[in-house]
């Protein structure tokens, strides 16, 4: 395997960028690059075609952080900083989408939970409510009644007294007249 290995200070040349950009590179992009038995870096041909296209990203106004991302995505192909707006923009927008999705989501299941515990809650105030109304009306209904039928009561017994009193006069009467009638034929 003879595969050309570089030192920092090639691969920055080769790169066109200082060795410090390199190592700091390295460190924020957590690139793996591999060291020798002394601990120094090398770089491999692969290794400077990423940094190549690490230091095109950057050249373009990309940051580290977005850089960071598309390397792990694994997708190092360069687009504009434009297309990547669009993008994030479209992005972001599908997340507004969703979220406000989820939102709506979210109230519609608190305000039927919500429904759900007042009907809950007023059946209960509202049946006990009903049952003293309903037991106070049929009270009243029945007070009434029993009034009614007092007077009913009174009213029959007063004709019945009535009755009996005019038969008792008309008893008498025909007594009377029949202790006439008797005295006068004697």
């Amino acid at each position: 395997m003879n595969e050309i290995r570089y030192m920092i200070s090639d691969a920055a040349k080769k790169v066109d960028v200082e060795a410090h950009v390199l190592r700091y590179w390295e460190e924020e992009l957590e690139l793996p690059i591999q060291r020798n038995e002394m601990g120094h870096r090398y770089y491999t041909e692969e290794n400077i075609e990423r940094l190549k296209k690490i230091k095109e990203m950057k050249d373009n106004g990309f940051q580290l952080k977005a850089i960071k991302m598309v390397l792990k995505n694994g997708e190092m192909s360069i687009v504009s900083p434009i297309e990547s707006e669009k993008e994030e923009e479209e992005e972001s927008m599908d997340n507004v989408t969703k979220l406000t999705f989820m939102l709506k989501k979210m109230l519609l299941e608190v305000l039927e939970e919500n429904n759900a515990y007042l009907i809950h809650s007023m059946e209960g105030e509202l049946g006990d409510r009903v049952i003293k109304e309903m037991n106070y009306l049929f009270r009243e209904q029945e007070e009434k009644e029993e009034e009614r039928y007092k007077k009913l009561d009174e009213l029959i017994r007063y004709y019945q007294k009535e009755g009996k009193e005019k038969k008792e006069k008309k008893e008498k009467k025909r007594l009377f007249s029949f202790k006439k009638r008797d005295s006068s034929m004697k």
